[in-house]
């Protein structure tokens, strides 16, 4: 059964059953390539709301920005939580979904039901102190996320001052990990393990069920020792914040808190490095970051290539309309944040040459379950995409940006790599004064608030860096590119 596109009202209503409706895959060659195509011809045959199948299992795509709008500012509605999913209920999902994995892991981002509420408060509070740019916490985040940016330039600077590099996997993705494990705060590099086993989970390969499972089992001894040693960190404030977690919840908290941020900040910053690389000829754009517009330059991206295609599903919990179908009680609904913006209403009005942006994108969510990190992300991407064009004086892809390979998937879609041509710029001797960070206090230390920052090393000491399997593996990178 078709969808009767421009008709008088829903159809699906003669009791036709979403698993009737046999839908076409979504996970294509096509949606690989050029998912705008794939999204444009659903919409053509659809209307706003899309029948598809996910590996295998079948689900509602939510391509319109007015219907997606609607389902994610109405919580009650249509609700997180796989407890809602009605052919998981009836043993309906294949136990070995490739999807499965991921949902399971119940933390904030999939978590429906009385326990959310409690949850999401929790994680504002403990986030807070990262987010407020007034709090010193905050303020210690943007010196190591200059620092460690530091780092990974001057190790790409090793292979020489001019050359060939691939920014994704030398600095988009292992930056914002190395940052995660500041968070969490894994002592020295304790966490480069962690962080390599992250990067096996969210490229889904053959090793990634056991990364995972070893993952969660280091996330969990971190969560017992900050259960016992409380530290200046966003587990400890996790704890502060909601004590009843057990440590296996607050490990699929740090698990989300390292995976989707790393993966979201990641391909954020290679998709604005490519937007600064590749704008207009006349270098307004590169101009603009000169000008500290970086996050508006990050907002234009987002609107154009959300890193975040399509979020986590939510469920009807009665039957009702949504575009040009009748959504069943209990059918998974899944927003996609990069369909919803290339929508006609929405695309229509967003004025490409405007020098602000609209904030009106999804690309964080809508909503009272809108990414509660969203600041934080933002910061480490726009602090991390300064610091690349302070110090590289000059930088080029490699390949034209047609050219470039893209990874994607049912959530993310990003750069598999990005290839440049570099010149650093010649720096001055010494560490900069924004590479020097606030002591770190423990988070019951009474004088925490009050006492004046004091220095601290932010990096752990150079042989022990070397030791380190994230590293090493960096190390690896440029030796095979020279």
């Amino acid at each position: 059964m078709e969808s009767q596109v421009g008709g008088s009202g829903p159809v699906g209503v003669d009791g036709t059953r979403l698993e009737e409706l046999a839908p076409q895959p979504l996970l294509t060659r096509d949606y690989e390539t050029r998912p705008s195509l794939v999204y444009e011809r659903l919409r053509q045959r659809h209307g706003p709301v899309a029948p598809v199948d996910l590996l295998g299992v079948p689900a509602w795509l939510v391509l319109g920005y007015r219907e997606a709008l609607q389902v994610l500012q109405d919580d009650d509605g249509w609700p997180k939580g796989l407890e809602n999913w009605r052919a998981r209920s009836d043993g309906e999902v294949p136990a070995d979904w490739p999807l499965g994995p991921s949902l399971e892991v119940n933390h904030v981002l999939i978590q429906g039901g009385p326990g959310y509420k409690p949850l999401r408060t929790a994680w504002d509070a403990a986030l807070k102190p990262f987010q407020d740019p007034a709090h010193p916490q905050a303020k210690r985040l943007k010196a190591a996320v200059t620092a460690y940016a530091d780092e990974l330039i001057t190790l790409v600077g090793q292979g020489g001052g001019t050359g060939v590099a691939d920014l994704s996997a030398q600095f988009s993705r292992p930056l914002p990990l190395m940052v995660a494990s500041h968070l969490l705060g894994f002592p020295g590099s304790q966490g480069d393990d962690a962080l390599m086993d992250m990067w096996r989970v969210l490229d889904a390969g053959p090793d990634a069920e056991p990364a995972l499972e070893r993952l969660l089992a280091t996330l969990a001894e971190l969560a017992a020792v900050k259960l016992k040693e409380p530290g200046d960190d966003f587990p400890s404030y996790l704890l502060a914040a909601h004590p009843e977690l057990s440590l296996d919840d607050l490990a699929r908290e740090l698990f989300m808190l390292l995976g989707m941020t790393s993966d979201h900040v990641g391909i954020l910053m290679s998709n604005t490095v490519v937007e600064v690389i590749s704008g207009d000829g006349d270098g307004g754009v590169r101009a603009s970051l000169s000008a500290g517009m970086i996050r508006e330059t990050m907002n234009r991206v987002v609107m154009r290539k959300p890193p975040l295609v399509n979020f986590v599903p939510r469920f009807a919990t009665k039957d009702a309309p949504l575009g040009n179908y009748t959504i069943r009680a209990g059918d998974p609904v899944w927003v996609s944040s990069a369909a919803a913006h290339a929508d006609p209403l929405f695309a229509d009005h967003v004025a490409s040459s405007s020098t602000i942006s609209t904030r009106a994108h999804l690309s964080w969510g809508a909503g009272p379950r809108q990414c509660p990190a969203r600041e934080l992300a933002s910061t480490v991407a726009a602090v991390g995409v300064g610091r690349l064009f302070e110090r590289f004086s000059h930088l080029d892809l490699a390949l034209p940006a047609d050219q470039l390979p893209w990874r994607s998937s049912p959530f993310m879609r990003g750069l598999r790599s990005l290839p440049v041509r570099y010149e650093l710029a010649a720096r001055p001797a010494g560490p900069a004064a924004s590479e020097r960070v606030p002591a770190q206090r423990t988070a019951t230390d009474p004088a925490a608030q009050s006492a004046p920052e004091a220095i601290d090393p932010v990096l752990p000491d150079q042989a022990t860096r070397q030791r380190s399997s994230l590293w090493r593996y960096l190390t690896g990178l440029i030796r095979a590119g020279r």
